[in-house]
């Protein structure tokens, strides 16, 4: 069942069945009220029969003192202890014949219904106690059709139901525009996902109308969605160039003294030893290239570290010692405490910590400092460079997968725009952050940011 038929029935039913409730409740209260109205208003009657009784001296009640208070079908009784009727008025005969006469000790309202000729009749009756010195001598019945009563509540009934009926067919009416409305942006959305699956490629959704609401923002957030896939998919065939022209080098230079090596041999040791070194050096320069696109696939795959506590003094004091070997530049350690404790996989941290290190030293010639420091929350580990730095606008791209600022001093040095991003996913994994902070020509900071907890 497509959904606008679910929300077309689900509404039309919801509203009948609040129209039913509403309905009932307007019905049984009216009956209430009217019914309520007449017994006050015959029990006024009976108020005011009883007070002039009592003026009346006389023992016996003539009929003509009781006539004046008819209505239309109605009838007015004494009834003595036992039930006994002594008195009786009446414009309906038959109607007085249906109804027994009752002695009651406390005055009560009694609503019957009765059946004359193919219908049935509503009768209200009140009995109000005639007291005299004291004592109850009689009853005081009076009873009349409630026929107004009828005629309203069957008119009213009919109104009610007519309301239902017409309510009902609005509600599906509004219950089919109101699913079509809500469905229009939810099938622009298919439309555009089946020309994408078609064509395989990525569309946004025309939104034509502000409307502000959840569908919009579902309708904003997939365009946002498939601005992002654009977007990696242009870095994607970015990458594809890079990788391409970065493969493309050093394949060409390793083919170019391979095909030296067979064309003379080993004939001449210089040459063939030149050739072996070229090589060699291009193999390496591959392998460390392809180790990087593996280091960042494994950490983006998110897997499991293998925690525990190190002393990130030492490991640092280790790390620098083996960069100032191999670079020859000068790294400088500032620690406020001289054992600082942190819970992390000591592999992929000393891999970050190198990574920030090594671009440290790629974009700058002075020395490099790094501190240790802790707060209430964090272990912050910050290395600080005095380099060319990285213009304002290149600080949000610099985490990106392949986003090189200086693509000619990246070749020169061997980068492959996969660093920080590798550096990123490690303190992600960790629960970290890493930030930078850049002022072009001035230096750079590098700070990555361990949680205590």
């Amino acid at each position: 069942m497509k959904i606008t038929t679910k929300i077309n029935i689900m509404t039309t039913a919801w509203i009948l069945c609040v129209l039913v409730a509403v309905n009932a409740v307007v019905f049984f209260s009216f009956m209430k009220i009217t019914v309520n109205m007449e017994d006050q208003e015959l029990y006024q009657k009976a108020d005011t029969l009883i007070k002039e009784m009592n003026l009346d001296k006389s023992s016996a009640l003539k009929k003509d003192q009781l006539t004046p208070y008819l209505t239309m079908h109605s009838f007015i009784r004494i009834v003595q202890p036992g039930s006994k009727m002594t008195n009786e008025v009446t414009n309906d005969k038959e109607l007085a014949a249906k109804i027994k006469p009752k002695f009651v000790n406390e005055k009560e309202a009694v609503r019957k219904t009765i059946r004359q000729k193919n219908h049935e009749e509503q009768i209200l009756m009140v009995r109000v106690p005639i007291h005299s010195g004291g004592q109850i001598k009689g009853t005081l019945e009076i009873g009349e059709k409630l026929s107004g009563l009828e005629l309203a509540k069957d008119v009213l009934l009919s109104i009610q139901i007519s309301s239902t009926i017409l309510g009902a067919l609005l509600a599906m009416l509004g219950g089919r525009w109101l699913s079509n409305l809500i469905m229009r942006p939810i099938s622009n959305m298919i439309n555009t996902m089946e020309d994408i699956e078609q064509s395989g490629i990525p569309k946004k959704i025309v939104i034509q109308h502000d409307t502000k609401d959840e569908l919009q923002k579902m309708a904003v957030t997939f365009n946002r969605m498939i601005g992002r896939l654009e977007e990696n998919l242009e870095k994607q065939r970015q990458f594809i160039s890079d990788a391409s022209h970065e493969l493309k080098t050093p394949l060409t230079v390793i083919k170019s003294y391979a095909d030296h090596l067979l064309r003379r041999g080993i004939r001449n040791e210089a040459e063939a030893l030149e050739a072996i070194e070229t090589i060699h050096s291009e193999a390496t320069r591959i392998q460390k290239m392809t180790e990087r696109f593996l280091n960042l696939a494994d950490t983006e795959s998110g897997n499991h570290l293998d925690a525990k506590p190190i002393d990130l003094v030492i490991l640092c004091q280790n790390i620098i010692k083996q960069l100032k070997s191999a670079y020859k530049r000068e790294i400088n350690l500032y620690f406020a405490n001289p054992s600082i404790t942190v819970s992390a996989d000591e592999l992929k941290l000393k891999q970050a910590i190198i990574i920030i290190i090594d671009n440290a030293i790629k974009y700058s010639t002075n020395h490099i400092d790094v501190y240790l420091n802790e707060n209430e929350h964090n272990t912050i580990i910050k290395v600080k460079d005095y380099g060319i730095g990285i213009p304002e606008y290149e600080i949000k791209n610099i985490f990106e997968r392949f986003y090189r600022v200086d693509k000619a001093r990246s070749r020169e040095t061997g980068g492959t725009g996969l660093g920080l991003a590798i550096a990123k996913n490690i303190m992600k994994q960790h629960h970290g952050e890493i930030k930078i902070s850049s002022t072009e020509g001035v230096g750079t900071e590098a700070e990555l940011f361990l949680p205590k907890s």
